[in-house]
């Protein structure tokens, strides 16, 4: 449009001042091929619109918004008609208690009342995208500022409708799967209503309150003790028993023994051993006897 306007202006000073300036005649022919042509690429610029992969336009016309839209590529519209184009990629917002981490500056967390009445503070991410079919409805009732007039406040809201039906501990360890799916489910809703589509929710951290904290923690201590006391245990009971079978087996042993040797076999093994005893190349003299019997003297040499 800048260049249509631009060319019309060329060709009103070609007309009404170097044609009435004769000194500047001869520029009157160039002046005019100059304007025609700025007029001409100013109609080529406006007839033709290109749109990006993953966009969607949505055209006006003096305020009234068409329900068809432009895909992407190359197309032929009115010059007279404003395109206003919708990423139809997914999005995400996040809402983080950790500086620049999220959309906005500073602590922008979800601070919710769980059903015991203390304050939990939620970290979450949403993943959506815009219908593209929807994309003029959109721009006629919401506007294309949608994701703080619709995708913000409805997420807030659903988690707080939806904490107070849980304790702080079990949204932060046995509920917090529950939690994620039914928050959602009611997300889901509001937003397809509104020509968007919420693809995933992702619940990234909940912090509990310090005083729970510290509760949780002596919890968590105090079950560890009890499990590490009742290894101890067992590990005594396992020695006692332990203990227990050797002392039996060797009671038994020396119940074999006194009941299966004689004196004559004792006297018999006792020889042998010695007789081994004196063949080693070690030994000199070996004297056997036990004072009453005629000794036995064994000598290697």
């Amino acid at each position: 449009m800048l260049f249509i306007i631009l060319g019309l202006l060329m060709l009103g000073v070609s007309y009404f001042v170097i044609r009435v300036n004769y000194k500047l005649n001869r520029f009157y022919k160039l002046t005019n091929i100059f304007g025609i042509v700025i007029i001409l690429l100013g109609i080529s610029t406006t007839i033709v619109k290109q749109v990006e992969a993953g966009q969607a336009g949505v055209q006006t016309l003096f305020g009234k918004v068409d329900d068809h839209i432009l895909e992407s590529g190359l197309t032929l519209i009115n010059p007279l008609v404003e395109v206003t184009m919708f990423d139809i990629k997914t999005q995400n917002y996040t809402m983080s208690g950790v500086h620049d981490e999220g959309d906005k500056n500073g602590d922008d967390a979800i601070r919710v009342l769980s059903a015991d009445g203390l304050e939990v503070i939620i970290d979450l991410t949403v993943l959506y995208r815009v219908i593209p079919t929807q994309a003029p409805r959109i721009l006629k009732e919401i506007g294309t500022d949608y994701k703080n007039i619709i995708v913000r406040p409805i997420t807030r809201t659903k988690i707080r409708d939806n904490a107070v039906y849980y304790d702080a501990v079990a949204l932060y360890s046995t509920k917090r799967d529950e939690f994620q799916s039914r928050i959602f489910k009611g997300i889901e809703k509001d937003f397809k209503d509104r020509g968007l589509v919420l693809e995933q929710l992702l619940v990234r951290n909940i912090t509990l309150p310090q005083s729970v904290k510290i509760t949780i923690e002596s919890k968590i201590n105090a079950e560890q003790d009890a499990q590490k006391m009742q290894f101890v245990l067992q590990k005594e009971k396992q020695e006692a028993e332990r203990k227990r079978v050797e002392a039996q087996g060797i009671a038994d042993y020396q119940k074999i023994i006194n009941t299966g040797l004689s004196d004559q076999q004792l006297q018999y093994e006792m020889i042998k051993a010695n007789k081994e005893i004196a063949t080693s190349p070690n030994t000199k003299i070996i004297i056997i006897g036990n004072g009453k019997s005629v000794p036995l003297i064994i000598n290697d040499k």
